[in-house]
């Protein structure tokens, strides 16, 4: 199987935090309950296996009242069917229950977990960074925090439990088998056990085949599964931006990239599907022949009177127990080559966060430390001022985009920004913001409470109060409050649907969207305001009503604004504009 040992290490740095976490205990209760039950069950097998012999000795012998006291409860010390059918019940239903509560509660754990690491330090917005500018980098994260842990937990825990049941099995009948199966000579050789030995043989030659046909089932999952995720984002794409495709007439290329993307999931899918012919028909004629040859083997004993029909049931049961447990590898490998498939998306996933955590703390360090070694420069003459010293920002790819020994922008002088497209207006914004992953900086000072503004507002799901109260929690937050700010913002006409949910996205316009944003820094009430082009979406009149709201709502709040109309060159008191010649070229922040 591909890299299988790479996997099995996968799985375990997956699977141990868990049961090392604050829920170990219970954890571990329920994985040992499970053991248990399960070992049970193997232990009524055994028995079972002398109920067999017994049972089919009552049948040659024409023995009505053994087969009937057999059949019910008990007889001559043999417990009788129905007696071991009821515990055999129980304890499945118990372990098939225990198990998926146990599976439940470890997904719950993995999905918070990841969810965290994902969310914490901005680590989504690194890796939607690098996923941009290369193929190789996480992709579809969504799928994996959702479908890939709700696998992996599953598949893990069944995997398991069956590998062990099917070891205790092995163990369990190797010597029922090799007791029952006597001698025999076969060209010369007296072979002791020798059903036994044709278990091991017939299963060993049954595990490399299966490998031989199906190794390369893994890679073909993994890959299926991201061609899969690859499509479902492009149609959720399609449902997002369904009104920018409408206008532009976008359909056929829309429809292009979705039949392009279901082309990758069908040329796999063949792929995957002539593997799976070639196991399937070799899994099928592997398992119908073992359904007969312990028979075939036992016949000669049977025939010479060594044995009796239920010694020919024993022995094919223990046969087929030793060669089933044998050739569990072949049972399961399909299962075995989806589990590896999630198990490597996972450990990719789980990298990239470990990689990119890693490198934001080596930026936050750098930067504190940067910060520790001007401790004793001289202390600003403005404390309220923003401070940036040695700023460098790149691109993704390394280029250089800005660099700026000292940059400081005066507490109560709103400031305009402006600049030539790409000149890397928005990247300083996101530097300023601590988000900007690639480049340099000594040391930033923001004092007090920041808010930024995207072009692109963020709305998110749920009800309109709390796309208004954005991030701050809505409970917090007055109605006169938020009735207030949204008739600062001209959005009164949207006040009595503030308890309605939606697809608030969708349903409002581009400036209503701004609006809300613009509403929310009202609410917010900070120190400093940075607006990345947060009025674009409003016509010229709305735009100053927007600007003049601020200054007069907010009066001691500083405005930082990438703005390009001249229309709100009234509402600042300084322009700067960030100049970069070419662009492959180094920018550079001057006076107007």
């Amino acid at each position: 199987m591909h890299d299988f040992g790479k996997i099995l290490r996968g799985a375990w740095r997956l699977t141990i935090p868990y049961f090392l976490s604050e829920e170990k205990w219970v954890a571990l209760g329920l994985l040992a309950t499970v053991l248990s039950l399960n070992l049970a069950q193997n232990g009524l097998d055994l028995v079972m296996n002398y109920w067999h012999g017994a049972f089919f000795n009552a049948l040659q012998e024409k023995d009505a009242s053994a087969f009937v006291q057999l059949f019910l409860f008990w007889y001559k010390g043999q417990a009788g069917f129905i007696t071991l059918a009821i515990p055999s019940i129980i304890f499945g239903v118990a372990s098939i229950y225990l198990q998926q509560s146990l599976q439940i509660r470890w997904r719950r754990w993995l999905t918070k977990r990841m969810i965290d690491e994902w969310i914490d330090d901005r680590i989504y917005y690194r890796l939607g960074l690098l996923h941009q500018e290369n193929d190789t980098a996480t992709d579809n994260p969504d799928q994996r925090i959702s479908d890939d842990i709700r696998d992996f937990t599953s598949d893990t825990l069944s995997i398991g439990f069956s590998f062990i049941s099917n070891a205790v099995t092995l163990v369990m009948f190797l010597g029922v088998l090799w007791s029952l199966s006597g001698a025999m000579t076969i060209f010369g050789f007296h072979i002791p056990g020798y059903m036994l030995w044709g278990a091991l043989i017939y299963s060993i030659i049954g595990t490399l085949l299966t490998h031989l046909i199906g190794r390369k089932l893994i890679y073909l999952r993994f890959v299926q599964q991201r061609y899969e995720a690859n499509l479902r984002f492009a149609l959720v794409r399609v449902r997002e931006n369904s009104e920018g495709i409408a206008l532009y007439h976008g359909e056929a290329e829309e429809r292009a990239t979705a039949k392009s993307r279901f082309g990758d999931i069908v040329i796999n899918w063949y792929a995957m599907l002539r593997r799976y012919l070639g196991l399937n028909s070799f899994s099928s004629g592997y398992d119908l022949i073992a359904s007969v040859f312990p028979y075939v083997m036992a016949a000669p004993h049977y025939f010479s009177g060594q044995i009796t029909l239920g010694g020919l049931q024993r022995t094919s049961q223990a046969f087929s127990r030793v060669q089933g447990s044998l050739s569990w590898f072949v049972s399961s490998y399909t299962t075995l080559a989806s589990w590896g498939a999630v198990v490597s998306r996972l450990s990719t996933f789980q990298d990239a966060l470990n990689q990119a955590r890693a490198a934001e703390r080596n930026r936050a360090a750098t930067l504190s430390g940067a910060s520790d070694t001007t401790a004793s420069s001289p202390v600003p003459a403005h404390p309220n001022d923003v401070v940036v010293k040695g700023l460098n920002l790149s691109l993704p790819t390394g280029e250089v985009l800005l660099h700026q020994d000292e940059l400081v922008l005066s507490a109560g002088q709103n400031i305009r920004i402006k600049g030539r497209s790409g000149s890397g207006k928005s990247t300083l914004f996101r530097a300023l913001a601590g988000i900007w992953p690639f480049g340099s900086v000594q040391s930033i000072h923001i004092p007090g409470r920041f808010l930024f503004l995207p072009q692109r507002p963020y709305l998110p799901l749920g009800s309109l109060r709390r796309a208004v109260t954005y991030p701050l929690n809505p409970s917090s937050v007055s109605d006169e409050q938020i009735a207030d700010a949204m008739h600062a913002m001209r959005l009164d006409h949207l006040i009595p649907r503030l308890d309605q949910t939606d697809q608030w996205s969708h349903r409002l316009s581009g400036g209503e969207q701004q609006r809300i944003a613009l509403a929310r820094a009202l609410l917010v009430r900070p120190d400093w305001l940075f607006m990345d082009e947060a009025t674009a979406n409003l016509d010229s009149e709305s735009e100053q009503e927007a600007y003049q709201a601020l200054r007069q709502k907010l009066p001691e709040t500083t405005i930082v604004s990438i703005a390009h109309g001249e229309a709100t060159s009234a509402y600042h008191d300084r322009t700067v504009i960030l100049h970069r010649p070419e662009p492959d070229q180094t920018g550079m922040l001057r006076p107007a």
